[in-house]
């Protein structure tokens, strides 16, 4: 199986946030579905388990998505996927945000819409947890062009830097180096928290 056929599928990149008592999280995610546009509102998202944001939907049953615009920095990525709100208060000082009707922050900055969920089904899916959820709030504040994951790749994110041969293995999603000859099965990405799947030996 090659898996660069996996990035070929069309995504769009988000923002999902929540809240836990009076901490706010948020991390980037690339799969965020409408399933129908009608009453009852209905969308899907899939989230990483091993995001700190993960814990806190699947505690209070509530998330936002701030949908990203091909606008947004790769300062943006760095700050909502590369660090975990376990270990940083990924909203400490930052100023552009603003809270939808259900408490929970948004970006207003390099989006161009937000959408509000409650979760009413999850499925799990080993590393991901699909939320599925009621729409209850939404609202367009932008004309920028959504960015895609291909945008992502081509325009935004900084290319890898050069390893020498043999060095170890570098993460497709983000760019990351492992400096080792041998690469555990097990073995997570610390920045994007992809699996060793999504790693390629660098010759």
């Amino acid at each position: 199986m090659e898996n660069a056929a996996l990035f070929k599928i069309g995504y769009g990149l988000y923002v999902l946030t929540a809240r836990d008592g009076d901490k706010d999280n948020g991390c980037i995610i690339n799969t965020a579905l409408q399933v129908t546009s009608t009453t009852p509102r209905v969308g899907v998202v899939a989230v990483n388990k091993q995001n700190y944001t993960h814990d806190m939907v699947a505690k209070t049953k509530k998330f936002n998505i701030s949908v990203l615009t091909t606008e947004a920095s790769f300062e943006v990525f760095e700050h909502f996927g590369f660090q975990t709100g376990r270990a940083v208060d990924k909203f400490a000082g930052y100023q552009d945000i603003a809270r939808s009707e259900n408490g929970l922050a948004y970006l207003t900055k390099n989006t161009n819409a937000y959408l509000s969920f409650e979760v009413t089904d999850t499925i799990d899916f080993g590393s991901h947890t699909m939320f599925k959820g009621d729409i209850t709030d939404g609202k367009v504040s932008g004309t920028a062009e959504t960015v895609t994951y291909s945008y992502y790749q081509q325009h935004i994110k900084p290319s890898p830097q050069a390893a020498p041969k043999g060095s170890g293995y570098r993460c497709l999603i983000c760019g990351y180096v492992y400096e080792n000859e041998t690469l555990p099965e097990d073995f997570i990405c610390p920045l994007c928290k992809h699996g060793a799947s999504d790693f390629e030996k660098i010759i």
